[in-house]
């Protein structure tokens, strides 16, 4: 049976999301806002087993720089036009949707379709990453899927391959195109197809670590870390953010441990590893979640700035990630070009 969220269980479902954006995937503050006065609540939840395995379905996500989505503000039906290309290319309207990221605003993208299509309980990632080629579906390079996004001016550019790597640059381009920002659909595949080769239960882990972190709010930090299921790292203040020499986009964010530690947090668009006094403690696919400790903000990688005194912890991985080794060298630190914080076997 389908599980029912309602309106009021959004901020909680939001606060989970942005947990398991490790750092990255986007504030939610724009999806919460636009689906205040969705005509789809009560939203329905569906596990992978609780429908057809034939059921057509589609990914509904927003790529590009999360910031531009904020300053443009996307339309009432942002991914009609997208679903509407992908039916025309496959002959079959899906009638289900997952999401494509369950992390940061993407957790959220596929309520603004659960009007039309049921909402399945999984993603592709199961935490924030990227890049389209770290999808669960294309690492595991399921046939048949066709991807579509926007290229501005009310074009949509649609690729049809097996190889990951095309999707990735060719979307890449059709989004600076469109102004750094587009929404992005991936069908072709089945709600079947989900058992095996996604993550399964992203909405769930969301609603319980939002819901886990809001009853913990006055309660000491190494508490909330445990009430979250994971493990704390360390709490102190940053001292120094310094960019990478060789690749601009990786930052080492330092910090002073209160308990006198040198803690190193390793970042990219996401947070990717932690160091204590130059040892690796935690390292991608592991969730690493940065708060502020005194306003108990989740933080974006860019808000980790100079004197702010944070708490850091880390979450499990999805197992996905973790069940074999092929899957799991996609989202090591190694994948984001960052050698050396390769975790332990």
């Amino acid at each position: 049976m389908a599980r029912t969220l309602e309106h009021d269980r959004l901020p909680a479902l939001a606060r989970g999301f942005s947990l398991l954006g490790s750092g990255g995937g986007g504030t939610t503050t724009m999806l919460e806002l636009m689906l205040l006065d969705s005509p789809a609540w009560p939203i329905g939840l569906h596990a992978v087993g609780e429908l057809d395995p034939a059921t057509p379905c589609l990914a509904a996500a927003f790529a590009g720089s999360t910031y531009l989505l904020t300053e443009r503000i996307p339309g009432e039906s942002p991914f009609a036009e997208l679903v509407d290309a992908a039916e025309r290319w496959t002959g079959v309207r899906a009638r289900a949707v997952c999401a494509l990221e369950g992390a940061g605003l993407n957790g959220l993208s596929p309520f603004l379709l659960a009007d039309e299509f049921a909402v399945v309980d999984a993603d592709f990632m199961g935490r924030a990453l990227p890049r389209l080629d770290q999808l669960s579906l294309f690492v595991d390079r399921v046939p048949g899927t066709v991807t579509v996004c926007g290229s501005g001016g009310g074009g949509v550019v649609l690729i049809d391959t097996d190889r990951a790597g095309d999707v990735e640059s060719v979307l890449r381009g059709a989004i600076v195109q469109a102004g750094g920002a587009s929404a992005v659909v991936v069908a072709g595949f089945t709600v079947g197809d989900l058992a095996e080769h996604a993550v399964e239960g992203s909405f769930r882990r969301a609603l319980e670590l939002g819901t886990a972190f809001d009853s913990a709010a006055e309660a000491p930090l190494t508490e909330l870390a445990g009430r979250l299921g994971g493990r704390m790292l360390g709490i102190g203040r940053i001292v120094a953010v310094e960019s990478s020499p060789i690749d601009e986009y990786v930052s080492t964010i330092e910090i002073m441990g209160d308990d006198g530690g040198l803690l190193r947090v390793i970042a990219r668009s996401e947070v990717l590893a932690f160091m204590r006094d130059g040892r690796l403690e935690a390292a991608s696919p592991e969730i690493i979640v940065t708060i502020d400790s005194i306003s108990r903000d989740i933080l974006q990688v860019d808000g980790l700035t100079n004197a702010r005194h944070v708490a850091v912890f880390a979450l499990p991985a999805p197992e996905w990630w973790t069940s074999l080794p092929e899957r799991l060298r996609r989202v090591t630190p190694a994948a984001f070009g960052v050698d050396g914080l390769e975790p332990a076997a």
